[in-house]
């Protein structure tokens, strides 16, 4: 029986919230495998270094995208062989002009967790709806244990939010927003999942209404004839 649980959490700085240097874990990974004997002649960008297996980090995100690590722990699978240690990443990714994403990645050291959180991330990218730089009417949802509720703001207010909302909200390009987290966790992962779930429902009210005209001409045209 494989059994996967957290051991402790590593916080990257005072609030969970640091950003991810692209070319500190790039110089990590070639001291890691010129100390292994495995790392070969450099390749162009974008493409595996001899003897590495992977691709770096910088090929991967695109300069317009910016990225944050939201949340760092080392994890441990107890097998019948022993336990196994890991580290598990999670990783915002924006580019602060409506799309954002988060993504989780394990790995056997933090540069491979990181890496391939910020793969997930940029798989997982939405499109959030905003008007005027805010939400266009209050949302709320849940993951797991957490409770998210958003609010639009007035031109000016800012970004009342903390933690792990606001930091998604800013990689959104959202500049004015009230949030408030109504559960009771303070798991930075479920409390991300529930403020993606939460800009997911969002839509502008200008496409709702077009598509409730739609619905209304072509109930009326199937009840004439």
């Amino acid at each position: 029986m494989v059994e996967e649980k957290k051991e402790n959490s590593v916080s990257p700085a005072s609030e969970g919230i640091e950003n991810i240097s692209e070319a500190a874990i790039e110089a990590e990974k070639i001291a890691k495998f010129k100390k292994e004997g495995k790392f070969g002649a450099p390749r162009r960008p974008g493409f595996p270094s001899r003897g590495t297996g992977f691709r770096p980090v910088g090929g991967e995100i695109t300069p317009e995208y910016e990225s944050k690590l939201l949340d760092l722990a080392r994890v441990v699978r107890v097998t019948a062989g022993g336990k196994k240690l890991r580290f598990r990443a999670v990783v915002v990714l924006g580019n602060k002009k409506g799309k954002v994403g988060l993504g989780i990645g394990k790995g056997l050291d933090v540069a491979q967790a990181v890496e391939k959180a910020n793969r997930a991330a940029k798989k997982n990218l939405i499109e959030v709806a905003t008007e005027q730089g805010t939400i266009p009417y209050p949302v709320r949802a849940k993951y797991g244990a957490a409770r998210i509720l958003l609010k639009p703001q007035r031109k000016g207010r800012g970004l009342v939010a903390g933690g792990t909302v606001r930091v998604i909200c800013t990689l959104a390009g959202i500049k004015d927003i009230s949030a408030k987290i109504l559960g009771r966790t303070s798991n930075k992962l479920s409390n991300g999942q529930a403020t993606i779930n939460a800009l997911k429902k969002l839509k502008l009210k200008v496409k709702v209404k077009v598509k409730e005209k739609e619905t209304n001409a072509a109930t009326s045209t199937s009840a004439s004839s």
